[in-house]
């Protein structure tokens, strides 16, 4: 008999306080650390902003579009403003219950949605990165709410949902390498490219104005992402404790290797690198952490930091594109690694379904070529809407700050305050 397991319900509220904590304090001292002294309330405040606009619109309509049953496209109305959650309070839930792919859980829905919560409160406020120094507020609130509808939800359930026809063709996305990086990533260069680039970019010195923020938000990144990547074990199991082992592993590795290349090739570690890369190897081990051995975990990250450090550093500085803060080149890139990685390294034993999902590697060949779908319909969705909803909301409100604006700074422009 199905029942509520104690245990599994800490480990997922932790779990969530963890992914909370990854965008507020976390997040915002990240981004807060790397942008100009002029700017850095102004980024702050959209982290904090979205964590409650993101909650108002998860509970009103995106995470009923996102996990009830509906079609294999959308989910369904049933759960808007969580409606119905009174009467099953104190039930363990059953995600897709009624469908021939239910997941019956130990845990709560109040549980499961708060902790899918986390998820789309920190993926726009990701993008946001691409979009530093010069977006209106007003603009990046109506363009988020729209997209975390049209962008993350459909998304969400095409993965996630038992009934969503990636989840149907046998996806592996643990923790959201689709869902989260990808779709972040994607989203936020076409946001950079829309807005244009930074006054001065290429020209002016744009160094982070503080990288002691930098780094502790990074920290908190890093322990954040133990529950962001095992929590999707929606328990206290064996499957959780591999997941943040793996974690770890990639981490670390991603450290190294993009350090170690800047070394080289720049002929001095930076601090800048060191954060950089541990979030890379994060990111790609996001889908992975579920599905993949420590071995798999190392080389994943190592193959990030590498990766991700020539997309962020040589290959903008190239095509001349202004990802303000390389959202693109670290998450998008890196979610991207993940999800093929996934393809081939995949354990089939660590999956908690009969339908275990073997990568390459173990013989399994045909995951590598579903997860190669994921990648290509995630960077082709999140493109093509991205870039619709940023053409009305330019038209609505207008993108970007004015050019005299932009040179005063948007802490003072936007909210009337700056940094000591």
């Amino acid at each position: 008999m199905q029942t509520i397991v104690p245990g599994d319900v800490a480990w997922v509220l932790v779990s969530t306080v963890l992914v909370l904590l990854m965008t507020v304090p976390g997040l915002a001292l990240f981004y807060a650390g790397m942008v100009r002294k002029k700017n850095v309330l102004a980024i702050m405040m959209q982290s904090f902003s979205l964590c409650a606009a993101m909650t108002i619109v998860w509970m009103v309509a995106g995470y009923s579009l996102s996990f009830t049953n509906g079609s294999a496209f959308i989910g369904d109305f049933s759960r808007l403003f969580l409606n119905g959650l009174g009467e099953t309070w104190d039930k363990p839930f059953t995600l897709g219950a009624g469908t021939a792919a239910a997941q019956p859980t130990t845990i709560p829905e109040s549980a499961f949605l708060m902790f899918q919560m986390a998820f789309a409160i920190i993926t726009p406020a990701v993008v946001t990165g691409s979009c530093a120094d010069r977006m209106k507020f007003s603009a990046m609130l109506i363009f988020f709410t729209l997209w975390s509808l049209a962008v993350y939800a459909p998304l969400a359930h095409w993965v996630w949902a038992p009934t969503g026809w990636l989840a149907q063709m046998g996806i592996a996305d643990f923790a959201g390498g689709t869902v989260v990086e990808i779709n972040c990533g994607v989203s936020g260069l076409v946001c950079a490219l829309m807005l244009g680039r930074r006054l001065g970019y290429g020209q002016e010195n744009m160094a982070p104005w503080n990288l002691s923020y930098a780094v502790v938000g990074a920290s908190l990144l890093w322990i954040g992402w133990m529950g962001f990547n095992s929590g999707g074990a929606l328990g206290a199991n064996a499957r959780a404790g591999m997941a943040v082992l793996v974690t770890q592993i990639a981490a670390a590795g991603a450290t190294a290797s993009w350090t170690f290349a800047e070394w080289l090739l720049r002929g001095k570690p930076s601090v800048l690198g060191a954060i950089s890369g541990a979030v890379a190897g994060l990111v790609a081990i996001t889908p992975a952490a579920g599905f993949v051995l420590p071995g798999p975990a190392l080389g994943i990250g190592l193959v990030a930091g590498m990766v991700c450090f020539w997309t962020a550093t040589e290959l903008k500085a190239q095509l001349r594109y202004d990802d303000s803060l390389d959202a693109f080149g670290v998450h998008g890139v890196g979610g991207i690694i993940g999800m093929l990685a996934t393809g081939w390294f995949a354990y089939g034993p660590l999956s908690a379904t009969a339908d275990a999902k073997a990568g390459v590697y173990f013989g399994g060949a045909a995951l590598l070529g579903v997860q190669a779908v994921g990648v290509v319909v995630t960077v082709v969705w999140c493109a093509g809407v991205s870039w619709l909803l940023l053409k009305i909301t330019d038209m609505a409100v207008g993108l970007r700050v004015t050019r005299e604006q932009e040179r005063e700074g948007l802490d003072i422009v936007l909210h009337g305050e700056q940094v000591l």
